[in-house]
């Protein structure tokens, strides 16, 4: 799969909250290297083994995974010559002791999820390893009994650190009276007493340190000085038998090298496999019926990455067509069901369970290509069309007969004519290179084109006129419309001026032998005949009358004008200054904006009856003309309108 892809699909999202799951540092490694598989058995066994996971955790089942503390850092010194400390082998004791757990765990869920369960006949015995590490260390310290030579020598440094207290004691009684404070104290090992200063003399000995007033001195009376350097001398001995402890203990774990990377992978694959199956559980997520014959049969799917619960959707793609065409309004979740499929067939190929009914089924691509959103860049000055033209550039650079295409707003960012034409024709080379092509669009010809061409197929995303709300439900087989006409008519557009929009609408419609979708016969969509015959009708349909910074362009108060930026349309409210400046009406709005800008979409002359249309009705509200009424007759006290600012 190719990384644009899964950025547009966010896939790295995934990854982030199976990163979040994962406890392990070989476990969050697997995660970072997640990616879509193309080997459908390969597939089918991760997601075996992920539903099995699954099941183990909701009946309430709780993996003793190892937490491999200290664990990388001591395989990577591993035959390096370093001698582990005491530490590092209570790191591999815990490590070995988890080990033996998880076995005796996996070994007792055979019969539950015998995949699971599988993994962990593969991890090697540690006991005599972890008994060898017990037998020598102790919380962290090499006890006696870890070599007689040392349990000799410990036996001597107690005798002779007795003899030395026993001394120390006698003379903590006997100087009392010149002592700062009646205690013994070390310094470099060695013990000493803490003495005025002003009676430094009277105990013979070395000062070895002074305290920060000066008023203490630390001192090493001589005659303990003989005792103290048979005891450093023990300890020197003491410190050499340690050494030599735990370097025997390195050799022996050096032994064990290829046993542990065993275990230690096996234990990363479980820790990934089960931060699989706690985030397929958060999304109540099931394993989806794998096909390569590009069928998509996704039933009550979710968007897993929604900041709010989703509308479930139902979606089929296949089984006697390979093109399916979303229409419906803006914000009426066609953009989120392109999504839904990329991403959940991206996550069914990475051993994810998706979140979708039983029953789902996904094909197995070896690419998915997508060009959603809009990947305008300033740096590079390239418009929006310009920017869906390269994305469509790269995905036919890449599309096969093994590649699920997703494209969102067909024919977006440039003249509608020429952009259906090329939006079909796109649409024609992918379906003759066998693509299964999920795409949206807002365009009747498009929309006509899928219902009358053999392999495509309508779909619309439901929207309820009433509430002017979208419904966020794909009703499949039907094609929608962007209900324009009825959110204008919510929105207080006259009544006359939408009845007027649908005739003329009505009459592109029947005047489209000339610009339309020929009905051509099933079956015959892919002829070279048929491709051009429809990319020459469908550019002609009726177009703005100008183009962008043309300044011969005749403006008249209430044409209808298109601003490609807002991407809405508008009327025409005040004329062009002498710096181009206009005033348009936009939903009740009026915003100024230089001609260049916009484009004229309808002339006044079609939408209004007569020269002489009172345009104060598509302009001023019905209140306010109720109120001019009245100041045409007569002075009312306290009557005022207000006028909207024209930014």
């Amino acid at each position: 799969m190719r990384q644009h892809s899964l950025n547009k699909l966010e896939y790295n999202r995934v990854t982030g909250i199976l990163m979040n799951y994962a406890v392990t540092y070989l476990g969050k490694r697997h995660v970072e290297k997640l990616q879509p598989l193309q080997d459908r058995d390969v597939i089918k066994r991760r997601l075996t083994e992920t539903q099995e996971a699954c099941l183990l955790l909701a009946k309430g089942g709780h993996p003793p995974l190892p937490s491999l503390e200290g664990m990388e850092v001591m395989m990577g010194l591993l035959g390096t010559g370093y001698v582990m400390a005491e530490q590092d082998f209570g790191c591999l004791a815990q490590f070995a002791r988890s080990c033996e757990q998880l076995r005796q765990y996996m070994s007792s869920k055979k019969s539950e999820a015998p995949v699971v369960a599988a993994y962990g006949t593969s991890m090697h015995d540690l006991k005599p390893l972890r008994e060898s590490i017990e037998i020598c260390i102790d919380r962290g310290r090499i006890v006696d009994t870890a070599s007689s030579e040392l349990l000799k020598i410990r036996k001597k440094i107690r005798i002779a650190e007795e003899r030395l207290q026993k001394r120390l004691e006698g003379m903590l009684s006997k100087f009392s009276d010149i002592l700062q404070e009646r205690l013994v104290s070390q310094r470099g090992g060695r013990y000493v007493l803490p003495v005025k200063k002003e009676y430094r003399k009277r105990i013979p000995g070395t000062v070895l340190d002074e305290s920060s007033s000066g008023q203490t001195v630390f001192v090493e009376p001589s005659e303990l000085a003989g005792l103290q350097m048979d005891l450093s001398a023990l300890r020197v001995e003491e410190n050499r038998e340690e050494t030599q402890i735990l370097a025997q203990l390195t050799g022996e774990a050096e032994s064990y090298s290829y046993e542990l990377s065993v275990n230690l992978e096996t234990v990363g694959h479980y820790d990934f496999l089960f931060a699989k199956a706690k985030w397929g559980l958060a999304i109540g997520g099931t394993a989806p019926e794998l096909n390569e014959e590009r069928l998509i049969d996704l039933r009550d799917a979710r968007h897993p990455l929604l900041a709010t619960k989703p509308v479930p959707l139902n979606i089929k793609l296949g089984d006697g067509y390979q093109a399916l065409l979303i229409t419906g309004p803006n914000t009426g979740g066609k953009t989120v069901a392109l999504k839904t499929v990329g991403l959940l067939t991206l996550m069914a190929q990475s051993g994810l369970l998706i979140p979708a009914a039983e029953g789902s089924r996904l094909c197995v691509f070896r690419s998915v290509e997508v060009d959603i959103g809009d990947d305008q860049s300033l740096d590079s000055s390239l418009s929006t069309f310009s920017s869906h033209l390269r994305n469509v550039i790269d995905i036919l650079a890449h599309a096969g007969s093994s590649t699920l295409v997703l494209l969102d707003e067909l024919a977006t960012g440039t003249d509608p004519g020429e952009g259906v034409g090329l939006s079909i024709a796109v649409l024609e080379e992918l379906y003759r290179r066998r693509s299964v092509i999920m795409a949206t669009t807002h365009f009747n010809e498009i929309k006509e084109y899928a219902r009358v061409t053999s392999g495509f197929q309508n779909a619309r995303m439901a929207f309820d006129e009433e509430t002017l709300s979208p419904l966020y439900r794909l009703d499949m087989g039907e094609a929608g419309n962007s209900y324009a006409f009825v959110i204008a008519a919510k929105l207080g557009i006259s009544s006359a001026i939408i009845d007027r929009a649908r005739t003329i609408a009505d009459s592109l419609k029947d005047g489209r032998g000339n610009g339309s979708v020929p009905k051509q016969a099933k079956g015959d969509a892919n002829s070279p005949q048929a491709r051009d015959r429809d990319n020459h009708r469908s550019t002609r349909k009726v177009k703005p009358s100008a183009t962008e910074g043309e300044l011969s362009v005749k403006w008249a108060i209430g044409d209808v004008v298109f601003n490609p930026q807002l991407r809405k349309p508008g009327v025409v409210y005040r004329l062009p200054d002498e710096r181009g400046n206009m005033v348009v009406q936009v939903q009740k709005e009026k915003i100024t904006i230089n001609h260049k800008r916009i484009r004229k979409f309808i002339d006044k002359k079609h939408l209004y009856p007569g020269e002489d249309y009172d345009m104060d009705i598509v302009f001023e509200s019905v209140e306010n003309r109720k109120k001019r009424h009245l100041m045409g007759k007569r002075h009312v006290e306290g009557l005022t309108i207000e006028k909207p600012s024209e930014d």
